[in-house]
Formats: structure tokens, sequence, C-alpha cells
């Protein structure tokens, strides 16, 4: 059975995407879930967000582990 993850998204990209959450089957790394994601939802191409893993801030392309529970994080204003 294919492993699922769970992507919340919040702000302007929930918006754009239509919901707040999100689950697919099982991508291996943050760079393979930004090319699934352009292509089902062109416009976040040109939005700037950041990827959380299970709450850690992804640093560039980094594993996905089983199970995880994604945030697509728009920029925070604020200091």
């Amino acid at each position: 059975m294919n492993q699922k993850i769970r992507i919340r998204t919040f702000g302007m990209i929930a918006e754009e995407i239509g919901q707040s959450e999100l689950v697919l089957d099982q991508l291996d790394s943050t760079e393979l879930l930004k090319e699934y994601l352009f292509g089902q939802f062109p416009k976040l191409q040109s939005m700037k967000f950041s990827i959380a893993i299970n709450q850690q801030l992804a640093q560039g392309d980094e594993k996905i582990p089983e199970g995880a529970e994604i945030a697509l994080l728009p920029p925070f204003s604020g200091g």
C-alpha cells in the first residue's frame, strides 16, 4: 500500500490551491513535491513559500520521511 503525506497550506497558498489540506501519495523529496505542485497549480511557481517537514523548515532539497506532515508556509511579515 502506498504511503500518504499530508500537506497543510496557509494564507495565499491555501487560497491558490483552494483548500487548506492535500493528501498525496508519498513523494521522496521536497524537490519532487515542488515539481508536483507546480504541475497541478502553475501559479505557485511565482509565489515565495517555505516547506516545513514535521514542523522543521526544509533547507534546499530534503528527503521526505514516510507519513510526514508537510506545511507550505507563505512569507511571514513582521519582525
